[in-house]
């Protein structure tokens, strides 16, 4: 697990984006822990809890880690010692979602120019988007094979929501890093996991996010039997694991029975 939560006090004409984006959070980060607050119309002088803390999914792989169920992507490198990076995501919405799977970085553009998909060129009316600010790919192109990439946006409010046909788009001081970081070959894996359970020391946390596909029936049921493959499930607080798998808020919350 990494990070640790804050506590943020909204100033003056914020909105839940701007909150979001100051501390690197997707705007679903924000929003599934405050489903009842317009994002738009924040109090003055409120304070709201800062989702900065994570359970590592795939902890063990080298590479980059995208988790579609809680739009995050996570890069685990090697520089002298083991270290993560993670960032918030856009993803593809419902009708084009961004698959699971294995992918490669094969290429790496700087001020890419979007050739339109023919399902989108009726709207835009072009073929092409030539680089510049209205170019949705934003400054940064990661090519990861069968017309995905990784890429930057025009419009940094879609980060955390679904959004593309099926790419990943990051804020663009995210991209700019990651591109940076990242060389041709690198591995990635995408995944689909809401429920992410992990020990640490002797305390159980869990972590649970929407099932934002609709890919899993039930997600209480799912969620308990990823729990029995844990050689640490007796150590689990029944009561409160179910509790995280009602609310879904995707804060890490201690599920450690009482001894």
């Amino acid at each position: 697990m990494i990070g640790l939560p804050g506590e943020h006090i909204v100033r003056k004409r914020e909105t839940l984006l701007d909150v979001a984006r100051k501390y690197d959070l997707g705007f679903n980060e924000m929003h599934d822990l405050y489903p009842g607050l317009d994002p738009w119309l924040l109090q003055e002088g409120m304070a709201l809890t800062i989702p900065t803390q994570w359970i590592l999914p795939e902890r063990n792989f080298r590479g980059i880690v995208i988790n579609v169920a809680e739009l995050r992507l996570y890069y685990y490198f090697n520089d002298g010692c083991p270290r993560v990076m993670t960032f918030p995501v856009g993803i593809g919405d419902r009708d084009w979602p961004t698959p699971a799977g294995r992918f490669t970085v094969r290429e790496k553009r700087v001020n890419p120019t979007w050739f339109i998909p023919p399902s989108l060129r009726e709207k835009y009316q072009v073929r092409s988007i030539p680089p510049g600010p209205d170019n949705p790919l934003g400054r940064y192109w990661i090519g990861i094979g069968n017309d995905y990439g990784i890429h930057g946006t025009d419009l940094p409010w879609s980060v955390g929501r679904l959004v593309t046909r099926g790419c990943i788009r990051l804020y663009p001081e995210d991209i700019e890093q990651l591109f940076k970081r990242v060389n041709i070959g690198v591995q990635i894996k995408i995944i689909y996991e809401p429920v992410k359970i992990t020990l640490v020391g002797k305390r159980c946390y869990a972590e649970v996010h929407k099932d934002i596909y609709g890919k899993i029936e039930d997600l209480v049921g799912y969620g308990f039997r990823l729990l029995m493959t844990e050689r640490f499930a007796h150590k689990v607080d029944v009561r409160a694991f179910y509790k995280a798998l009602i609310e879904q808020n995707g804060l890490p919350v201690d599920v450690t029975r009482a001894e």
